[in-house]
């Protein structure tokens, strides 16, 4: 009888092994990525980031169902650095071919990985990743370099959303990964009354910003601009790129999506000047009022302002809803590692100044392990780092003296403490130079720029 009884139960056993092996099959088909990407949208240019008169409702409820993350960086402070560490893994400044004119080379991508583990690959919008855009480069199946959209009164966003959109739609029945990278807010701004015109009862009180943005609104006031104008028009274009997440957001619930999809916003880096030049004439904006929230910088700066940017992350079930990270320090350089971990990948790339912050993302609070790093391709240029609190900066051929700032005490960077801890500059600046050994010594760009 006790035989009997053991064999029943070894039988019980096995069939509920048998069941959860083939639960577990059943869900072996890994997440969905959608990512979106702004182009120079402020860390502070959202509602949900503490912009004061920005309508921001559908990524304001997107962070309420997912998670915001206040500590957040780029892997670059113009738009080819940032997307090529997030492609690769790896910190731009180490590419002696500078990536916008000459590619990754034989360098891996997330989305050849992507390919390969059986995801269906696609991106819409700004490219500036190379100079090949077509079908099957960097394993993205189908790569659509839309610009502005043809009806303007919808802003400039729109025809490149809609092809992901439709993407999306075609790919329903297989995992998929798709970069949605949009133009707004890259200068210039010109938004069309439709969508400034939500924004005609602003009246910009400057007591509602930090100061660090005072100077934006002095320089805006300097080439003949109305603040008031001014902001409308810029807030009307964050507004448009609001409206589009909108409907991706709504594809996804409507084909049933939104339960296995990884949704991802944020933007590429801090916000561009007021006053731009290109080319050595002098170009004019004064609709550039994009807000860095309480960070010193923006576009072309290593200060907080031009590394720190939003992320907003949902994952149903997965990502923890209504959560606000204000503790762990990830990365854009994390990407590839990340989604990695996430989609089952194990064969990753041998060089990888990344790390796994999957755990993070998913909740967890922990110290991060590898240290940060800018640096723009040209040799002699300053470079940066982050370890910790502590943000030092190293000044241009080293002429001048290091920068050094506890980010915990002031995340402004508004007065540096090299002086008093000369210890940890010591120890850092030793750090960041072995780092900067290890680049090349030269960079190529293309002949005709």
């Amino acid at each position: 009888m006790k035989n009997r009884v053991l064999l029943l139960a070894s039988a019980v056993l096995l069939s509920l092994s048998t069941i959860s092996v083939n639960a577990q099959a059943a869900n072996e088909r890994p997440p969905n990525i959608v990512f979106m990407f702004a182009d120079d949208l402020g860390y502070g240019d959202l509602g949900c980031y503490g912009h004061p008169y920005a309508k921001t409702p559908v990524l304001d409820q997107l962070a309420t169902e997912g998670t915001r993350f206040t500590q957040f960086y780029v892997t670059g402070v113009t738009c080819n650095p940032s997307r090529t560490g997030l492609m690769t893994g790896l910190f731009p400044a180490r590419f002696p071919k500078y990536a916008a004119d000459f590619g990754f080379g034989d360098r891996s991508t997330i989305t050849e990985l992507l390919k390969k583990r059986g995801y269906r690959t696609g991106h819409f919008g700004k490219w500036h990743i190379g100079p090949d855009d077509s079908d099957g480069t960097y394993g993205i199946d189908t790569v659509k370099t839309i610009g502005k959209s043809r009806d303007r009164s919808t802003g400039r966003d729109t025809d490149l959303y809609s092809a992901a959109i439709e993407f999306i739609r075609e790919s329903k029945d297989e995992p998929f990964y798709v970069n949605v990278w949009g133009h707004a807010t890259h200068f210039p701004v010109n938004t069309p009354a439709e969508l400034s015109d939500q924004f005609n009862d602003v009246t910009v009180d400057r007591k509602d910003f930090s100061p660090t943005m005072q100077h934006k609104f002095d320089e805006c006031l300097k080439i003949g601009g109305d603040l008031d104008e001014s902001m409308s028009q810029y807030l009307g274009d964050v507004y448009q790129v609001d409206l589009n997440v909108g409907r991706v957001l709504k594809a996804l619930d409507d084909l049933g999506l939104r339960e296995n999809t990884i949704v991802v916003f944020s933007s590429d880096h801090g916000p561009a000047p007021v006053i731009t030049g290109k080319k050595g004439a002098r170009r004019f904006s004064n609709n550039m009022l994009g807000y860095a929230g309480q960070f010193r910088g923006g576009k072309h700066d290593q200060y907080e302002g031009g590394t720190r940017v939003p992320f907003i992350i949902r994952w149903p079930d997965k990502v923890q809803a209504g959560r606000v990270d204000s503790s762990n320090v990830c990365s854009f350089i994390d990407w590839l590692p990340t989604l990695c971990s996430l989609a089952g990948i194990e064969e990753l790339p041998k060089q990888l100044d990344g790390e796994d912050v999957s755990d993070i993302w998913l909740g967890a609070d922990r110290k991060r392990m590898k240290p940060l790093f800018w640096k723009s391709s040209a040799p002699g240029s300053t470079p940066a780092m982050r370890v910790g609190k502590w943000k030092l900066h190293l000044p241009r051929k080293q002429r001048g003296q290091p920068e050094l700032y506890d980010l915990s005490l002031d995340p402004s960077e508004s007065s540096s403490i090299a002086d008093a801890h000369s210890e940890v500059v010591g120890r850092l600046k030793k750090q960041l130079q072995k780092w900067v050994a290890e680049l090349p010594a030269k960079y190529k760009k293309a002949k005709n720029k």
